[in-house]
């Protein structure tokens, strides 16, 4: 009896033991669901934090005694960390909990916040703002990968789609929302802000988040290695001319929307809250179709808005055109970017940490150029060349997601 006894609890430790060493789903439907939440709102913060001094330039430089111009760098600064910060940071955290990784880069936002608000310098403004590009590149570089892990594959569109649509909210009202808060509380209020919402994300993110242990594989040393596979070259470059376009008509829509196409403050903020409900529709609609045709989206999207751009070029001095194109444009243009989300989804899946940096590095580079570029055309030549250079841009991200398709299929 005893010996029999002694038998079935061996033979229970070994079933145990076969269970604990069986793969486990790394989170429950709805916490995963919940931690895609979490940074989505993260995002949201993030992306506001970013795009928010374009609308208090002014004040900005006027409070720290500055000329606009160099008010200005701090937009730009925070491109420059969240591009540096892309480059490198999976390989810096190679080895570290994914979850603590997101926890520190959320915290990093909270002081940025707390270091712009109470900025009493030129200069400690800027390291505010280098600390917020820090935590923008380094929480977009891993949150494909992450949304990778804690959703199955065919859901993975739909969670890069939630981020993007807080995407679209903040890139849509950073820019009124902090016009109006500069004027009620000031600056440094608005920026104070941000505090707040950071830390309910940061909390939201600590109770849904699963562990997400370091995978064993060696992260990629150097993230533009990856550029030699002739598919993510192709891919990257249909990337960077689709935020060169987007941004060189975007950067310069406030200036259009008044001085050509008369719209007061009024209707352009409404304006643009529309363009922002379309994009949260676009990204809902287009997710849905992502799985089956995302290569046909890839190409036909940035086709759809080089079409648009030259719409608003031949048809800028009707109100009711203008604001049924950028509606347009919203919820085609902020669903693009979903698409190539999904894309280093499947074609980076085996290196998706570096693959995300890499495509971070690219998209906050575009950003940048395209809108210098669209910037000195629209002063030197005219708006309307700013508009029609963006349709270049988006015709020639066509190409290269068509090229892209085409090299996918010989490798087939």
């Amino acid at each position: 009896m005893t010996q029999h006894t002694l038998i079935r609890s061996d033979q229970i430790s070994d079933d145990l033991a076969t269970f604990d060493a069986a793969p486990q789903p790394s989170a429950a439907p709805i916490t995963a669901w919940g931690a895609v939440g979490s940074m989505a709102l993260t995002v949201s913060v993030l992306i506001a934090s970013e795009f928010m001094p374009v609308s208090l330039l002014t004040p900005i430089a006027r409070d720290l005694s500055m000329l606009e111009g160099q008010a200005g760098q701090v937009i730009s600064i925070s491109g420059f960390f969240a591009v540096v910060t892309s480059l490198f940071i999976a390989r810096l955290a190679a080895g570290l909990d994914r979850k603590t990784v997101l926890t520190w880069f959320s915290v990093v936002l909270v002081f940025s916040a707390l270091v712009v608000t109470f900025a009493p310098t030129y200069w400690i403004l800027m390291a505010g703002r280098a600390l917020l590009g820090i935590a923008i590149g380094g929480f977009w570089s891993m949150s494909t990968a992450i949304v990778m892990r804690l959703l199955p594959s065919d859901q993975v569109p739909k969670g890069l789609a939630a981020l993007n649509a807080g995407n679209a909210i903040a890139a849509t009202i950073s820019a009124p929302l902090g016009s109006f808060l500069g004027e009620l509380i000031g600056w440094r209020g608005a920026f104070f802000l941000v505090v707040p919402l950071a830390l309910v994300a940061l909390a939201w993110q600590w109770l849904t988040m699963p562990d997400l242990p370091a995978k064993k594989e060696k992260p990629t040393a150097n993230v533009f290695h990856l550029l030699a596979r002739r598919q993510v070259a192709l891919g990257m470059t249909a990337i960077l001319l689709l935020f060169m376009g987007q941004f060189a008509l975007f950067t310069y829509l406030r200036p259009y929307m008044e001085s050509v196409s008369g719209f007061d403050v009024t209707l352009l903020s409404l304006v643009m809250l529309l363009m922002g409900l379309c994009g949260i529709a676009g990204t809902w609609a287009i997710s849905r179709l992502l799985p089956q045709w995302l290569y046909a989206l890839a190409i036909g999207m940035p086709i759809t808005m080089a079409l648009l751009a030259a719409g608003l070029v031949f048809a800028s001095s009707s109100q009711l055109a203008v604001t049924l194109l950028l509606g347009a444009w919203g919820f085609v243009g902020t669903a693009a970017p979903v698409a190539w989300g999904t894309w280093l989804s499947q074609v980076l899946s085996d290196d998706a940490e570096a693959g995300g940096g890499l495509q971070v590095a690219v998209i906050q580079f575009a950003i940048t150029l395209g809108a210098a570029l669209g910037g000195l055309l629209f002063d030197h030549v005219g708006w309307w060349s700013s508009y029609l250079f963006a349709g270049l841009l988006l015709v020639g991200s066509s190409l290269a997601a068509w090229a892209a398709r085409s090299n996918r299929e010989n490798a087939k």
